[in-house]
């Protein structure tokens, strides 16, 4: 580093949770798709084996900000008592690619990805949704809880679905200190589910979807791997059906890739995320509605602005 360059800021999982509230997170995504910005240009997410697992790294870029997260997924990790994900995210001015900031990668995905998932929620869910139903009991599945309450404040109720009950208790009472109503449940209550979020890392699907009521939303959001998924042939087939961006549905997300093979659904149908913000489709009321995400870098770059501005608008005080 040149002498008498400041080294950019670390910007901790703490910090971020100050600067970027969930409301603001999904704030963040909603104002970059209402830009020129295009999800289908994005380049695809890269992979990279390594010994013992996987690297990501997942650039984007506007005219303002270039940013890139670099992830490691480690499945030996769980025995080790040690995240499954881990990283970080750099952050760089857009015109001379100075470094401005490093962040905790991993709460900027904890953040990113619920804040994704409301923004849709937000177009998708009725308004009057009262009833959520999780699965998964990690901080993927409590930043939804957050991140459905955000948009839909009417929420009253969790129910709560995983494999260990000790979690679930704890989750369910996590619920109960934020002040919602909450239960541990069976996959069989998303039948009085308003809204379901899938956030595990199951490779086949968690409910049978003919349970589903017609005004349901279901945001499934565990896996970006074409052979893997969260719901049902029979909901793509029944529901309307979004994604972050049509390319990213038929390389990543399993629960559109399997349907489509097998002869459940017409990717004709597929609508997008920067569609239904920019008011381009409309969903029909009468079926359920899933939004599939497999995470996008243009997701990870625009909260990521948000927490930087928001860091430099309060100064070195914020860190």
């Amino acid at each position: 580093m040149p002498s008498g360059t400041v080294p950019p800021p670390y910007i901790d999982a703490e910090t971020m949770s100050r600067l970027a509230p969930m409301s603001t997170a999904i704030e963040a995504v909603e104002a970059v798709l209402k830009t020129d910005l295009d999800p289908e240009a994005e380049p695809p997410r890269g992979v990279v084996d390594i010994p013992g697992g996987q690297l990501l790294l997942m650039p984007s870029a506007t005219t303002s900000y270039t940013g890139v997260k670099i992830a490691t997924v480690t499945p030996s990790n769980a025995a080790r008592d040690l995240p499954r994900i881990q990283g970080m995210y750099a952050l760089l001015d857009g015109v001379t690619h100075t470094p401005r900031a490093l962040m905790d990668g991993i709460a900027l995905t904890s953040l990113r990805t619920p804040a994704v998932s409301g923004a849709a929620i937000k177009y998708l869910a009725v308004p009057e949704a009262r009833r959520l139903l999780v699965f998964g009991t990690g901080p993927q599945a409590w930043g939804h809880v957050e991140a459905v309450r955000a948009v839909r404040p009417t929420l009253e109720h969790v129910d709560v679905v995983a494999r260990t009950p000790e979690r679930v208790t704890a989750f369910v009472e996590r619920c109960r200190a934020a002040g919602l109503s909450a239960a541990a449940a069976t996959a069989a209550d998303v039948a009085s589910a308003d809204v379901i979020c899938c956030c595990t890392t199951a490779r086949t699907p968690l409910f049978d979807s003919t349970l589903l009521a017609d005004h349901a939303t279901v945001a499934a959001v565990g896996s970006h791997e074409p052979d893997a998924r969260e719901v049902d042939e029979g909901l793509l087939t029944r529901g309307s059906v979004v994604a972050e961006s049509r390319a990213v549905a038929l390389r990543e997300c399993g629960d559109i890739v399997l349907a489509i093979e097998a002869g459940a659904f017409d990717v004709a149908r597929l609508r997008t995320l920067a569609e239904l913000v920019r008011g381009e489709t409309t969903i029909p009321g009468d079926r359920p509605r899933l939004f599939k995400s497999a995470g996008m870098a243009w997701e990870d770059l625009g909260v990521a602005v948000s927490v930087y501005e928001g860091w430099t608008a309060l100064g070195s005080t914020a860190s």
